[in-house]
């Protein structure tokens, strides 16, 4: 069984898959705020 050294596994696949998400997310959460605003303006 090898022997485990904390630090040495390679995260860049998972550190790409992370700020996608943060990214996605944010983009999300700003086009929501942009269509509540535009629906409470232009419908109302």
């Amino acid at each position: 069984m090898a022997d485990f050294k904390q630090g040495e596994m390679d995260i860049t696949e998972q550190t790409k898959t992370f700020d996608g998400f943060v990214k996605f997310t944010t983009y999300s959460v700003v086009f929501l705020i942009f269509l509540a605003l535009f629906m409470a303006v232009f419908l109302t």
